[in-house]
């Protein structure tokens, strides 16, 4: 392998690089969608409690995993290693999955309550699916290219 491509994209960004590469400037867009699921779904209706219970632990803990992820390779606290960029790829492959189940319970849930509902909140909950798909497809192409990132390194 030459020398430029062991080095070039095996490696994670530091400081304001991070909002310049791929895929970690999926940060920003994982953060904003994954605030606006958990602003819906903390003032939707709650037809089914265990479910959205899930939805919500999800969508709050993938914020703020994501935000201090971010928060830490902005400031540079990363340092070089594959331990960075294995732990990148796995939360990355764990938000997939989580965000994938709880899109799914949150679609199950609001076709439960497509009769007996109000207008409003039956449209609440469907904006809520429609951003838990969006933030699922954002984490998994994430989880794509963090797992080349980390076969490469």
């Amino acid at each position: 392998m030459p020398p430029s491509a062991a080095s070039g994209g095996s490696s994670l960004p530091s400081g304001f690089a991070v909002f310049t590469t791929f895929p970690d400037l999926l940060f920003v867009f994982e953060f904003v969608f994954g605030g606006l699921v958990w602003i819906l779904i903390s003032s939707s209706l709650v037809p089914i409690p265990l479910v959205q219970g899930w939805v919500m632990f999800v969508s709050v803990f993938c914020f703020v995993t994501t935000t201090l992820l971010l928060f830490l390779y902005v400031i540079g606290a990363h340092g070089s290693g594959t331990f960075w960029i294995t732990l990148d790829a796995a939360y990355h492959c764990v938000a997939s999955l989580f965000y994938f189940g709880a899109s799914v319970l949150e679609a199950f849930a609001t076709i439960q309550m497509q009769d007996g509902f109000r207008y409003k909140q039956y449209h609440e909950n469907i904006s809520a699916v429609v951003f838990s798909y969006t933030v699922t497809l954002l984490y998994v192409v994430h989880a794509v290219f963090s797992l080349i990132r980390w076969k490469s390194s």
